[in-house]
Formats: C-alpha cells, sequence, structure tokens
C-alpha cells in the first residue's frame, strides 16, 4: 500500500512532498512518536498490541541516524512500554508525561508529576465493575478503563466519573478520553509537559522535533510544536493544528522506513 499522508481538510490538496522534504536532514531533528493507534494498530485489549519485526528495524535504524533523538511518547508507562517492544529500550515519555527516559540504556525518572489521591483511585477503580468486558489498568500516575469488549457501557463510565469529580469539585483530576477508553489522572502534567522537559536535554536539544500522534491525547503536543519550531502530524482524524494526516498506522510504519532511503 502507498504511504499517504492527507493535507488538512481546509487546505487546497497537493501532491504530498516526499519524506525527505519534511525533514531535511534526520540530524537535525527529534522524531517523537506515540505508539497505540499510531505506530502500531489498535487491539482488543492494551496487551494485545503487536510490534511488526520490520518497525523494530526501522526503529533501531532511525536512532542511529537521529544519534538517538527518538522517543515514544506514550500515556503507557515506561515499564509497560518496554515490555512491548523488548528486547529493544528506546528514549521515551512515559505516563502522559509522568516520566521520562533519555536514553534506552539509561534509567527513567519522574518528572514531578503528582499521583492520583489514593482514595478518588480506589473509587474510579471501582467503575470497572458496572459491566463484564471493562478492563481497569493502573499506570501508576493514572488509570484507564477500557471498554473495547463492553462498548454498551461507555455512557455509564461517564457518568460516573463526572459523579465523583462532581462530589470531590477541589481534586486536581483531568479525564482523557481516547478511542475505547476513559482515562483519569492528576491535571498536572500532560504529554505536553513531558515533551518540553525532554526537548531541554540532549541528544534532543536544539533539535526541530517531529511529532506523529493519533487521539485526543497527542493534541496538547500538536499545540505545542510552533513554539518549538516543529511539526505534528496526526493520524486517521483530522486536527487542525498539524500539518497533515496519516490514514493508519500502516502508513506511518512505511512513512518511516521511507525517512531511512530518501533522507541523506
Amino acid at each position: 500500500m502507498t504511504t499517504k499522508l492527507v493535507q488538512p481538510l481546509h487546505a487546497v490538496s497537493e501532491p504530498v512532498p516526499m519524506p525527505g522534504a519534511l525533514v531535511p536532514q534526520l540530524d537535525q531533528c527529534a522524531l517523537l512518536l506515540d505508539i497505540d493507534g499510531t505506530l502500531l494498530d489498535m487491539a482488543p485489549t492494551p496487551r494485545e498490541v503487536w510490534v511488526p519485526p520490520e518497525l523494530e528495524q526501522t526503529l533501531r535504524s532511525l536512532l542511529v541516524r537521529t544519534s538517538g533523538a527518538l522517543a515514544l511518547v506514550s500515556g503507557r508507562s515506561i515499564n509497560d512500554i518496554d515490555l512491548i517492544f523488548a528486547p529493544m529500550r528506546l528514549p521515551a515519555v512515559g505516563g502522559h508525561g509522568a516520566e521520562m527516559r533519555l536514553s534506552g540504556g539509561g534509567e527513567a525518572v519522574a518528572t514531578h508529576a503528582p499521583p492520583l489521591d489514593p482514595e478518588l483511585k480506589s473509587r474510579l477503580a471501582a467503575i470497572a465493575r458496572i459491566s463484564p468486558g471493562i478492563l481497569l489498568e493502573d499506570k501508576g500516575y493514572s488509570l484507564a478503563l477500557h471498554y473495547r469488549l463492553a462498548p454498551h457501557a461507555e455512557k455509564a463510565i461517564y457518568e460516573s466519573v463526572a459523579a465523583i469529580r462532581a462530589e470531590n469539585p477541589d481534586a486536581p483530576l483531568e479525564v482523557l478520553p481516547g478511542k475505547s477508553v476513559c482515562e483519569i489522572k492528576h491535571s498536572g502534567f500532560t504529554k505536553a509537559t513531558g515533551v518540553v522537559e525532554l526537548m531541554k536535554h540532549a541528544p534532543f536539544e536544539g533539535r526541530r522535533p517531529v511529532f506523529i500522534g493519533d487521539d485526543v491525547t497527542d493534541e496538547t503536543v500538536f499545540a505545542i510544536m510552533p513554539e518549538l519550531n516543529g511539526v505534528a502530524f496526526s493520524v486517521g482524524r483530522h486536527s487542525d493544528l498539524t500539518a497533515g494526516r496519516f490514514d493508519q498506522p500502516s502508513d506511518v510504519r512505511d512513512w518511516l522506513a521511507r525517512l531511512l532511503t530518501t533522507t541523506a
């Protein structure tokens, strides 16, 4: 399938530039990549995602070509990211900006992100009992309620979360709607705050960030790309904040592979 990057809906349709035209020199760029729905196809449950062998090789090669300035930016914890991509370890921003690792051989460090209040976390976790098929994922700094296997429960989940928030109006909670998932975290950090911190450190500092993401949680990163002299692309959905849109994760994987052959 030919990789296709669709221009924003409000723009005049133009031929899609080759990767080399968008990213003239990999040694001047930082590649920042969301995982679920961006690099990897969505799966019925978070544990069922699959990393194609060719993607692993592409990422390893891009890591070398960027001198280490390639990072995964995800709502998943860095420990979870490592399990999915094992044995490969990559720089990463995990937990929606709650933790960061500057190199694959380094250690993950917290970014001063406050965790959820334990009592509130327990009440939110109990929402999973609403229906069979709701999967509870404790990410440490956030709690995710996956309902891909129980789509009928979506309304009840969000109503229950809203009720808990109404009973605790001063609690600094943020609700992140995703693809068949409702995630709740402390409002003091985002993927954007994690990316801003990442870009202060070598080998990312001074480079032009290129970010690719697919859902609402990536909007905060889309929004800060101009101030970082960066560029962003969405996957599967239109955003006014991006330079274009990939149709699906396989197109992103193809495009990344082409970066290795169209930039020199």
